[in-house]
């Protein structure tokens, strides 16, 4: 274990390197954190940190730079994330608060996590399969022609295109009516149970309509959105480019991977999970840090974060995931 000062110091190497990106030096620690020691004391000190692996001096320079050992002690020792400010909550809510649908929901998301931390944003669609039908609706347009519109209870509206015939308003209202008896708050499988049954309890001369608005819902209730992941911000890790060992091909590859997300994702739970580095399975990660969480409401769950470098300011990534992820979660079970 560390004392005190050593953390001290280990904690003003981990934020000006952040900050600066240069190796830092024993002066500056003193200069700016008031330690109340010599440089020549704090040599030591980092120089008993460089034995224990938490930090390392590059071959350019006599200052020195967190290792993924380091970073993973500094992370650990973060007793409680930090809150945002009024202002970044504020930001958060007018930017998810006029999104209309899932897929709104989900593209709102990447863009701001993307903004707010300067590092690719990645987000996975909620399993849609857990959803249940809210509504569903009937609305004619002209002539013959009318549209079928399905509400989900994670907010995602979806449309098809319907011949209606000559049917009266009555007429579509009583089939609305049944068709809502028949499906609201039933999953994708059970729903398709009650619309296979639904022509034979209409009245004779409405089982062919019925039939085929019947059809037309389950058409959409099995071209539901799969799960997938939605990446963004991938200019971010431009800024970055000199800090990845080898180059950003690795990484870019991998973020083009739906499985690996995926899989990255679906580790993820309602605490803030952080891998650094070496810590990621995927070799193509292994100078990366991912920041994630999960998010959902009731039984439907998935998982939203950010990738970028080890120099990643920690606290404010991990802040800025968990807030976003609580507030889509807010915002999902509101819908």
């Amino acid at each position: 274990m560390l004392d005190d000062r050593k953390l001290a110091v280990l904690r003003a190497i981990i934020t000006d390197y952040v900050r600066s990106r240069e190796p830092v030096g024993s002066r500056a620690i003193v200069d700016r954190y008031h330690l109340d020691v010599s440089p020549a004391t704090v040599r030591n000190d980092m120089a008993v940190l460089e034995e224990e692996g938490y930090i390392m001096q590059p071959h350019t320079s006599a200052g020195r730079i967190p290792t993924d050992k380091g970073y993973r002690f500094f992370v650990d020792r973060l007793v409680t994330v930090q809150p945002l400010t009024n202002a970044e909550r504020k930001a958060i809510t007018v930017f998810l608060s006029g999104a209309v649908d899932i897929d709104d929901i989900v593209t709102r998301t990447v863009r701001l996590l993307a903004q707010v931390t300067s590092q690719v944003a990645i987000m996975q669609y909620p399993i849609l399969g857990a959803a249940v039908v809210r509504r569903v609706d009937i609305v004619p347009l002209h002539d013959s022609r009318g549209l079928l519109i399905v509400v989900n209870s994670l907010g995602k509206v979806a449309q098809r295109p319907v011949n209606l015939g000559a049917a009266s308003e009555e007429t579509l209202a009583l089939l609305r009516d049944r068709l809502n008896e028949a499906v609201t708050g039933l999953g994708p499988a059970s729903a398709a149970a009650r619309l296979a049954d639904l022509p034979t309890n209409l009245p004779p001369e409405l089982r062919g309509l019925g039939a085929a608005i019947a059809a037309g819902v389950l058409e959409i209730l099995a071209s539901d959105q799969p799960t997938r992941v939605v990446v963004a911000g991938i200019n971010n890790l431009g800024q970055f480019s000199d800090e990845f060992e080898t180059s950003l091909r690795p990484v870019l590859d991998t973020l083009e991977e739906q499985v690996v997300l995926l899989k990255l994702l679906g580790e993820a739970s309602t605490d803030v999970m952080v891998r650094i580095g070496q810590e990621n399975e995927h070799a193509n990660l292994s100078t990366a840090s991912v920041v994630a969480s999960a998010y959902g409401v009731d039984d439907t769950w998935a998982g939203l974060g950010v990738v970028g470098p080890t120099r990643m300011d920690y606290p404010r990534a991990m802040a800025s995931v968990r807030a976003v992820a609580r507030y889509v979660s807010r915002v999902l079970a509101e819908g």
